[in-house]
């Protein structure tokens, strides 16, 4: 699988692609939440920040997936949870971890997620994964994981489970 790495100066160039693919993922759901409408509002929010990092993956000539997500502030959190105390030092949110239909159950998702994770200099990385779909939980608990607790962090998003991992290179 071919990688290719953007950050805050690409933002603008990648955005359709993810759009694209977060379309593919989300093709047969009828949730609002998961609408391009609504999901183009948090590339937007994520891409803006300068410290923002995207991973694509690429094979057979199209895309696989990515994985994108930024430093949180320090002492920054989830909004609609409480960072935990056992939580110290610098935190890279991974906001986005996409893979298309056809390349799932392939390791493509871990290969994209661990190409993100190898250039940042944090102590945690931490995500959210819907409640409701306890694979991707378990998937992400194989990776080393912990899950820390469930936001829900606006009127019309899902309850997360919110996840944490040290870092050993942070």
């Amino acid at each position: 699988m071919d990688l290719k790495r953007y950050t805050y100066a690409d933002a603008r160039n990648v955005r359709s692609l993810l759009l694209d693919i977060h379309d593919e993922v989300y093709a047969n759901d009828p949730n609002p939440f998961h609408s391009r409408e609504r999901f183009s509002y948090f590339v937007e929010l994520w891409s803006s920040r300068e410290n923002w990092q995207c991973v694509t993956g690429w094979e057979e000539g199209g895309p696989v997936g990515y994985a994108y997500g930024s430093m949180l502030k320090p002492g920054g959190w989830w909004k609609g949870h409480q960072r935990p105390a056992s939580t110290k030092g610098s935190v890279f949110a991974l906001s986005e971890l996409m893979v298309v239909p056809q390349w799932r159950g392939t390791g493509r998702a871990k290969q994209i997620h661990d190409a993100l994770l190898e250039s940042v200099e944090s102590d945690v990385v931490t995500l959210q994964v819907e409640s409701t779909n306890p694979k991707a939980q378990s998937l992400y608990e194989s990776w080393k994981y912990y899950k820390v607790g469930e936001a829900k962090p606006s009127d019309d998003s899902p309850l997360y489970a919110v996840m944490a991992k040290k870092l050993k290179h942070g």
